[in-house]
């Protein structure tokens, strides 16, 4: 009987050296064909990690960026390529990268791009960058992304910092707001007749809430437009306090953490008035009788309202600040964290 072959541990080193980076044509890197049915997928819980190194944005310049992929799945991952892409209109050279050999679990390769970046722009800018992973093998997915923000400028001290509009007027001053793009507005009277005065707590969804304490006639709200506003604390949801004109008032708001990563939730407000008060999952918060117009009080008869809409929270983690939906029908008067 033979005696059992001792495997060269400096050679096993070697194999697993020998996987290198190659740049392929991007008409090449066609999404590998799922692993046969003996690896189908989804086939593990866990997925294929694809991070990107942080990106210089002091441009002019041309900045390298690494985008490293990990197989931490329990199947070899193998025929591995990697793209890269920046925001609209930025360079990236090559746009493709191709692994060779394969990846054993827990092991790692990582590509290098090099990406164009333009001079920098005054303001808060967020940019998002993308690497996408296609492979066979490893988690059975055949694909899996990954993406990074980065930040320049900073995002505004508080929601009353970003107040660009009037909505809310007395009704012996009409003129003074402009809430809808037509001249009408809330009526201060009516609104403290439900209970929303100035600097007023409002509790909806589990927060607490603040109706703008500022004059009737005065800056009030935000006329969402992505704007980046600094927000601090831990909670499950991030409630929003307003109201929408016309029927599609609906975004994105994106919450950015003070460990640098950051979730996006959808939510919407009925138009303030006509909408079904439930329109795009909102709750009503409050409903006045009548509107001002420029002509003064009118519409009696009819409901204008407020409510609340909330995107879910990382309760394990402390938010930083929130980048509004860039949807200018979507009116913010107050937002808050509920625990």
């Amino acid at each position: 009987m033979r005696p059992a072959r001792l495997i060269n541990p400096l050679r096993a080193v070697a194999v697993t050296a020998a996987i290198m980076l190659v740049p392929v044509q991007a008409a090449t890197a066609a999404p590998a064909e799922p692993a046969a049915a003996t690896q189908p997928a989804a086939a593990s819980d866990a997925r294929t990690e694809v991070t990107v190194s942080p990106v210089d944005l002091d441009g002019p310049a041309i900045s390298a960026v690494e985008v490293t992929v990990k197989n931490t799945a329990p199947q070899r991952l193998r025929s591995l390529k990697v793209s890269f892409a920046g925001p609209v209109g930025w360079a990236v050279q090559p746009s493709v990268r191709g692994v060779d050999g394969s990846l054993a679990t827990g092991a790692s390769a990582s590509a290098t791009f090099r990406i164009q970046v333009p001079e920098k722009r005054s303001g808060f800018v967020l940019r998002t960058f993308t690497a996408t992973a296609v492979y066979q093998g490893g988690d059975g997915r055949g694909t899996a992304t990954g993406t990074r923000s980065e930040r320049s400028g900073s995002p505004q001290a508080n929601l009353a910092a970003a107040y660009n509009g009037v909505a809310v007027t007395d009704e012996s001053a009409t003129t003074a707001g402009d809430y809808d793009g037509e001249g009408n507005t809330f009526s201060a009277q009516k609104l403290a007749a439900v209970g929303l005065t100035p600097g007023a707590t409002v509790e909806a969804l589990g927060a607490r809430l603040t109706w703008p304490d500022v004059p009737a006639g005065s800056k009030d709200n935000v006329a969402s437009a992505g704007q980046a506003v600094e927000l601090t604390g831990k909670g499950t949801e991030l409630v929003f306090l307003g109201s929408g004109v016309g029927s599609g008032a609906t975004g994105s708001a994106t919450v950015f953490y003070t460990d640098g990563t950051s979730d996006t939730g959808s939510f919407g407000f009925p138009n303030w008035s006509f909408d079904p008060v439930t329109a795009h999952g909102a709750t009503l918060v409050k409903s006045t009788d009548g509107r001002n117009r420029p002509d003064g009080y009118g519409n009696a008869t009819v409901k204008y309202s407020v409510f609340a809409n909330s995107v879910p929270l990382d309760a394990s983690r402390t938010v930083a600040f929130v980048v509004l939906p860039a949807n200018a029908n979507v009116h913010i008067f107050d937002m808050a964290i509920a625990s």
